[in-house]
């Protein structure tokens, strides 16, 4: 790749200056990496003027790539005019013999690595109208000798590391069209004569942390500005009336500060295409705050609208259904604005992005709203919305991003939902939404990076098509009525790193597909009615830091390792019938399989003897009546047989097992216990 590097001579091809030759071959020789071997012919064969890539004159060619450091030899070029560095690989500090370049009249060495201070000398090369240093590694201050020249009419300094302040000398710099120093470190305030830089056309000083007040009577006289940002800083005040004066603005930028009061009348400014208001402390919180967006109305050219993040009050002003159809974003979240969503807002068919979240908007989302083909978010989260989704919804298939939570929206999800292919987050959590979940949402595999239904009323089983989600990260269907057994297929949602389930009527286990959600890093399924044991291969979920089980019917064994380990990441309680796990848990011990068998088996044996125990006591009891009834004094000899079964027999027979070792075995240790007890004056016991 070529870059600038001009000589101004006599002649471009007679004989020229040697030591401009010198130098040139001195560069030559401590420049790397000429890959496109451009510097073949720089040699004396030839006269250096007709070098490819040096030009001797006004007209500028370029030279090579500068690969690490710039040589110092630079400095022998006396009569450089144009130095074109930019976009290379260069490192280190400016050297200081290009101080000796005094006829330099372009500098340019954006992106590049250079570090070190922006040096004070090149307040003395006179002759500069151009000087840019974007995206590098500058630091220190700002040398305050540039603003002795006067004949500076570009000054980059964007996205370098500098501090200190604006010298007080820049306000000098009249022929200044050109000033940019956005994101940086730089402090202070910013000298009131450059407000009246009257050939100014970009002035930006953003993302940095300029403090200072502006007043509504500052004069601003920049009439051929076109670009104007002090956004992202800590300036307070009001926005200056004397802005309106600058007729050719197209961007105008007060964002992230600490601005307050009214927004002045835009009326003027016809030719404005992004206005950036947002995050400040404008309005009142009443009626009349949005009262400048209506003198926006004939502006042909606006296309970005931000005022996001105030104190705008009111009500939603219908003149902005009259914008232009160029407006292309629209942002006025985090308000108090007040009243509908008009119905007009469908005329703004041009626009990608609507953001009226945060407000306390009312009534239902206009059906309008599906003639804005081209809209790519809509977010209107959080306000008072309500009524159904209109499902003219399903007509925006551009949409990629549609958040509706926390408002009081009732009905169905729209099944045209489904026709937005190219979503990739859905949020309609908190609002009263019923019926089943449609499987035409579930199957929009575009979705990666949230579906939330959550907290709302939505009833039936989990779709099916949940297989279809496989590049979801987050799935939220918490706090509804769905119910049936989850679905094996949900182990198709592989890139799942979020699972919220909980305050359902699931049951049945948790299916072993879930296996394959090997990147999960947070599963909830509590509160539902899931029952079985708790997977091993939840134990091999190494990514796994928060897991919640609790409250359903869950029973066996407890696991220890992985998650289990971590009482912080584990929620088991309210499963009665679980046992083991970390002393932590606080969970009983668990039955080893040798006992869990004998207790079987003396189930049975306890079962076998009370059913004998009770068929011995009906018959001497049917005995015993019939005998009384007859009023015969002497017994049988069946009936002494029967009534010398004593009590250690029953013992025997029970494996030596007492009524008061009983306790634990249930109803069969319950009914045995009760016999034996109740029935002691019928048994012989010995």
């Amino acid at each position: 790749r070529l870059h600038l590097l001009s000589l101004a001579t006599a002649s471009p091809v007679v004989r020229g200056n040697d030591t401009d030759q010198q130098a040139l071959l001195q560069c030559k020789a401590k420049i790397t990496g000429d890959q496109l071997n451009i510097m073949e012919s720089w040699n004396s064969s030839i006269h250096f003027c007709q070098w490819i890539g040096v030009t001797c004159g006004r007209k500028h060619q370029r030279v090579t790539n500068f690969h690490n450091q710039i040589p110092q030899e630079i400095g022998g070029l006396r009569r450089l005019e144009t130095l074109d560095l930019s976009n290379n690989s260069i490192s280190g500090e400016i050297p200081s013999n290009l101080s000796a370049c005094s006829k330099l009249i372009f500098v340019d060495m954006t992106t590049n690595q250079l570090t070190g201070e922006i040096p004070a000398w090149l307040g003395l090369l006179s002759n500069l109208k151009v000087l840019g240093f974007f995206n590098n590694s500058l630091r220190g201050n700002i040398p305050p000798s540039l603003g002795n020249l006067s004949s500076l009419e570009r000054l980059g300094l964007t996205y370098n590391a500098l501090s200190g302040i604006i010298p007080e000398s820049f306000g000098r710099l009249r022929n200044l069209s050109f000033f940019t120093i956005f994101g940086n470190a730089i402090s202070g305030t910013v000298p009131v004569p450059m407000f009246n830089l009257s050939n100014i056309r970009i002035f930006d000083i953003g993302a940095n942390k300029i403090e200072g007040t502006l007043h509504s009577d500052l004069e601003i006289n920049m009439p051929h500005v076109e670009f104007f940002s002090v956004g992202d800083n800590q300036i307070s005040g009001q926005i200056p009336l004397s802005i309106s004066n600058a007729p050719n603005l197209d961007v105008l930028e007060f964002y992230d500060n600490m601005l307050d009061g009214n927004v002045p009348s835009l009326e003027k400014l016809d030719k404005l295409f992004r206005l950036e208001l947002g995050g400040n402390h404008l309005g009142h919180g009443r009626e009349g705050d949005l009262n400048f967006l209506c003198t926006l109305v004939n502006n042909t050219k606006l296309g970005f609208l931000s005022i996001t993040e105030n104190n705008f009050g009111g009500e939603f002003p219908k003149c902005i259904s009259n914008f232009s159809t160029t407006l292309q974003a629209l942002s006025m979240s985090w308000n108090n604005i007040l009243g509908k969503i008009p119905d007009e807002i469908g005329n703004l068919i041009n626009l990608e992005l609507l953001d009226l979240a945060q407000n306390q908007l009312l009534g239902p989302i206009p059906f309008d709203i599906g003639r804005l083909w081209k809209l790519n978010i809509f977010y209107a989260h959080s306000n008072y919305l309500f009524g159904t989704i209109p499902h003219s919804i399903g007509n925006l298939t551009e949409l990629t991003e549609l958040v509706l939570y926390f408002n009081n929206l009732q009905g169905s999800i729209p099944l045209g939902l489904g026709n937005c292919k190219n979503l990739i987050l859905l949020d309609l959590s908190h609002n009263n939404l019923s019926g089943p979940i449609p499987p035409e949402i579930l199957g929009l595999s575009s979705l990666s990076i949230l579906l939330s239904l959550s907290s709302n009323s939505l009833t039936g089983e989990l779709p099916v098509e949940v297989e279809k989600l496989k590049n979801l990260g987050q799935l939220d269907v918490s706090h509804n009525r769905l119910s049936g057994l989850l679905p094996n297929n949900l182990g198709s949602c592989v890139s799942l790193v979020e699972l919220y389930l909980e305050g359902n009527l699931f049951e049945g286990p948790i299916p072993p597909y879930l296996s394959s959600l090997r990147g999960l890093e947070a599963l909830d399924a509590s509160n539902n009615n899931l029952s079985g044991g708790i997977p091993e291969f939840l134990v091999r979920f190494g990514t796994l830091k928060y897991l919640n089980l609790s409250f359903n019917n869950f029973e066996g064994v407890i696991p220890s390792e992985g998650v289990f380990k971590n009482t912080s990441a584990i929620f088991v309680e309210g499963n009665n019938k679980l046992c083991g796990g970390i002393p932590e848990l606080h969970l009983s011990r668990c039955n080893s399989k040798a006992s869990s068998k004998t207790s079987i088996k003396l189930k049975i044996t306890i079962i076998v003897v009370i059913s004998g125990v009770t068929l011995v006591f009906s018959i001497l009891l049917i005995i015993w009546f019939r005998k009384k009834k007859e009023q015969k004094p002497t017994t049988t000899h069946v009936e002494n047989s029967l009534l010398q079964l004593s009590y250690q027999s029953i013992l025997r027979a029970a494996d030596g097992f007492s009524p008061q070792n009983l306790v634990g075995l249930g109803s069969f240790g319950s009914v045995y216990k009760g016999i034996l007890e109740a029935n002691g004056a019928v048994i012989a016991v010995k």
